[in-house]
């Protein structure tokens, strides 16, 4: 039960986030829309700061796992298949996703923890990029290779939730970035 009302309280901040950013998170409105009192919020969670890194570790955790679920029959198809996953992620978990990558949340620095769940994503997806080279890289190497992928991903992303978006001739952001992405990942391989 416990769980259930933690979980209403995180849905209830996303939504507000969402259509907000920070500035619409306060434990009053949280509580409003989790449907309980603002007690209720602070006996799960030490206030704003507390709702906002859940929601970063949740939406971290869930992005790993997405990246931990890709599939295929070659590297290259199961590195595609993670960044279409990071793609559909973002439509899927908004509020989390513009979190976790927002860089201008000026009321929000994430705790340790937070920042910790992060790295062993970024870890897990240069993991998964790495299996497309057979020769040893060095760990700058890889991480390096990780962050053009995780990079061509993200400012796709970014477009397609920009105000610009409304205005591309085709709509498909999702078709183009993986264009983008397999000619990337198929250079990626032919190069080494």
């Amino acid at each position: 039960m416990k769980k259930d009302t933690r979980q209403k309280i995180l849905d209830a901040a996303s939504a507000l986030f969402l259509k907000g950013g920070t500035n619409a998170l306060s434990v009053r409105a949280i509580a409003k829309g989790a449907g309980m009192s603002t007690i209720g919020i602070y006996s799960h969670f030490k206030g704003k700061q507390g709702i906002l890194d859940a929601l970063y570790i949740e939406g971290f955790e869930l992005i790993e796992r997405e990246m931990l679920a890709a599939d295929g029959n070659t590297s290259a198809e199961k590195v595609i298949n993670g960044c279409e996953r990071i793609l559909s992620f973002s439509e899927a978990y908004t509020a989390h996703y513009q979190l976790i990558f927002s860089s201008n949340l000026k009321d929000y620095t994430p705790c340790d923890d937070a920042t910790e769940v992060s790295e062993k994503a970024f870890n897990t997806f240069t993991t998964l990029t790495t299996t497309l080279i057979k020769k040893d890289l060095s760990t700058d190497d890889k991480q390096s290779m990780a962050m053009q992928l995780w990079a061509l991903s993200h400012g796709y992303i970014t477009l397609s939730q920009h105000n610009i978006s409304n205005r591309l001739a085709d709509s498909n952001w999702k078709d183009r970035a993986l264009q983008a992405i397999r000619l990337h990942v198929y250079a990626l391989v032919a190069t080494q």
